[in-house]
């Protein structure tokens, strides 16, 4: 109660010093600074935001002009301020509002540069670009008490809420500062395990297996570290996290199964090696060629430029043909039927004179013509050609060669046969 009466007379005491003419005019002076140094913000911002954008995404220009931008109100009504109270100096008026004011946004354009530098460095996501005004303004609002004195009140009364769980003892303290340690501390591995990722992607001494095998390992183990961290510098005893370790266990046991299967799928899948980026593949009904390993799932785009996400599991526990396995050659069989009034022989070499024509078709293995069977309407062939590029399409070669055999059949008068059926009317009278 004394922390909370103690917090009451500050913001009281503030009140009455602000319920003065003197701090009405330096009220009335800072809020005319904030608007006419939004205006300027707002007017330089534009002139600047028409201007990046010919420059390129990483452009060492189009970031300080970025950058600019972010502190360019603070910066402006810290100016503002500064001349001010200049003024009332000159004049003979207390400032004690003003100097209060210098300290906080000189912080907060510190606080935004500082932020938007630290995305700029790192691979940031969408959520962290998103919240980036929420994160610079919680900081500065911490800024803020610290320079109003009003902290150690604030902590004091955070403090006396308290709990336990078991022999250990919690406060809403500990509990607020081990969540801002475990952000800031997870947020520094996210950025060095993607700066890591960066490295191993760029090394050519590792093959594709191997580079994704470190990248998830030293992720797992840069992040699980992170958080231990966290908890211990906010001063948790880590002996007490046996209960909720208890309780991920029965999670994992029925909520979290998939997911920790897919996980461990996705480690098996990297050290076996039977899949690997580039790879074609077709599980199902899908068929394309893998474009990223991640940790629950994989990317599969097809032909048509759609993206599916396959999770590991179905890629242990299904069968899949990885059409690039050991290498990446590829026997395609064509079906063709002929008229029983052609030659064959004939019909077989045009067939291989079609696979000539098509430039994806390997010479070696050669296409081979073969004389299948005697069907019921003609006798079916099969034209059996090589490629080494399955990723670029099957069905595009299979199009290519029926085209040609198409002309090839139609310069020498060899016709494809349609379904006949021979009917014979019985007389019902005879």
């Amino acid at each position: 109660m004394d922390e909370n009466d103690d917090i009451a007379d500050r913001i009281w005491l503030w009140l009455n010093e602000v319920n003065q003419p003197e701090s009405w005019l330096q009220i009335a002076i800072i809020a005319s600074c904030l608007l006419l140094a939004w205006a300027m913000a707002h007017i330089t911002g534009k002139y600047l935001l028409t201007h990046s954008q010919d420059l390129a995404r990483r452009d060492l220009k189009r970031i300080t002009r970025q950058s600019l931008k972010r502190i360019l109100f603070p910066l402006s009504a810290l100016l503002l301020v500064i001349i001010s109270r200049g003024v009332l100096h000159y004049f003979g008026k207390p400032a004690q509002l003003l100097n209060i004011a210098i300290p906080l946004l000189l912080s907060y354009a510190g606080i935004r540069l500082l932020i938007y530098i630290l995305r700029k460095s790192f691979r940031a996501s969408p959520l962290l670009k998103a919240s980036e005004n929420i994160i610079a303004s919680s900081i500065w609002l911490f800024v803020a008490l610290y320079l109003l004195d009003l902290w150690p009140a604030i902590k004091s009364s955070m403090q006396e809420i308290s709990f336990s769980i078991g022999s250990s003892q919690f406060n809403l303290f500990n509990i607020v500062s081990s969540l801002l340690y475990i952000a800031i501390f997870f947020t520094l591995a996210l950025w060095f395990s993607a700066y890591l990722e960066k490295k191993l992607r760029a090394s050519s001494v590792l093959n594709a297996s191997v580079k994704i095998a470190l990248a998830k390992f030293f992720k797992f183990a840069i992040i699980t570290f992170a958080i231990l961290i966290g908890l211990d510098t906010a001063g948790i005893d880590l002996t007490a996290l046996a209960v909720f370790g208890g309780a991920l266990g029965v999670g994992l046991g029925f909520g979290l199964q998939r997911i920790a299967s897919n996980f461990i799928s996705g480690f098996l899948l990297v050290f076996d090696k039977s899949i690997k980026p580039g790879d074609t593949i077709s599980i199902g009904t899908k068929f394309g060629w893998v474009e990223q390993m991640n940790a629950r799932y994989i990317v599969v785009r097809d032909r048509d430029g759609v993206e599916t996400l396959i999770p590991n599991e179905n890629l242990i526990t299904s069968e899949v043909i990885n059409w690039s396995y050991r290498d990446r050659n590829v026997r395609l069989k064509i079906p063709v039927t002929i008229s029983y009034k052609n030659d064959p022989e004939l019909a077989m070499d045009l067939l291989v004179q079609a696979a000539e024509k098509v430039d994806r078709i390997l010479h070696d293995p050669a296409p081979a013509p073969r004389l299948m069977r005697f069907g019921d309407n003609g006798i079916e062939l099969e034209l059996r050609v090589w490629i080494d590029d399955p990723q670029e399409g099957l069905n595009s070669i299979r199009s290519a060669v029926n085209v040609h055999i198409w002309r090839l059949f139609k310069e020498h008068n060899i016709s494809i046969p349609y379904p006949q059926r021979d009917v014979h009317l019985v007389n019902a009278e005879e």
